[in-house]
């Protein structure tokens, strides 16, 4: 075999292995979360109890986790994006930016693989510009669904974001141990693709990024609580 057959076998090598390195950081779908605020209050101790809008919780690659310890987040590399980011993103635990740099750091360093989000500024401007688009809290106000002492359908809330969106949405409950007639509101993702196009999220029961939360049962009414 020439010199030149081994050095092409050897370089054809290193990229296979190369590629199965970084196959654990590889992601192919975004979940941009909503979550409303009342029922996660119900289960926390907030600082900000009473915000009345679905605000994010998160900006999810669906593969990889903490993908660089040694980026750290920076709040001056988005200072000019704190205001969206207090009212569409707050942390309503605590008045700190700890959830930011939580998030950045398990979620923003992995999506960073992108050309398109490799930047601290990137990646949350890009999470608030799908965020306003998407306009959860309009459309079901648009179908009629609101904060209220009714109860709904699952397939109604579905219904009403599938039918606008034209995809599937991941709807997340909490389930009362105590009370098996119903379930709460708590969590909405959407998905999109690496190019920022709308897809189906998968109904995936084993993740849903908030202890506590579960995939919505089809068959039991869904109470949206209002403050």
């Amino acid at each position: 075999m020439s010199n030149m057959s081994l050095s092409c076998i050897l370089l054809l090598c290193l990229a296979v292995a190369s590629a199965f390195a970084m196959s654990p950081h590889l992601w192919t779908k975004l979940i941009l979360t909503h979550h409303w605020p009342n029922t996660f209050c119900s289960m926390n101790p907030c600082h900000h109890p009473n915000v009345e809008h679905w605000t994010l919780h998160g900006f999810w690659p669906d593969v990889g986790n903490m993908c660089n310890n040694t980026w750290n987040f920076n709040s001056t590399e988005i200072e000019d994006l704190l205001p969206d980011m207090q009212k569409s993103w707050p942390d309503l635990l605590k008045a700190s930016s700890a959830f930011w740099k939580h998030e950045w750091s398990k979620h923003g360093t992995c999506a960073a693989k992108s050309l398109a989000l490799n930047s601290q500024h990137k990646y949350f401007s890009k999470a608030l510009e799908l965020y306003h688009k998407l306009d959860l809290d309009s459309i079901l106000k648009k179908f009629d669904i609101i904060p209220s002492e009714e109860f709904y359908k699952f397939s109604q809330i579905e219904q009403a974001i599938e039918g606008f969106y034209g995809v599937k949405p991941k709807i997340q409950c909490v389930h009362s141990f105590k009370n098996d007639d119903n379930q709460t509101l708590g969590q909405i993702e959407i998905c999109f693709n690496a190019t920022f196009s709308l897809l189906d999220c998968e109904h995936d029961i084993s993740f849903t990024g908030t202890p506590g939360f579960s995939v919505c049962d089809h068959n039991i009414p869904i109470y949206y609580p209002p403050l």
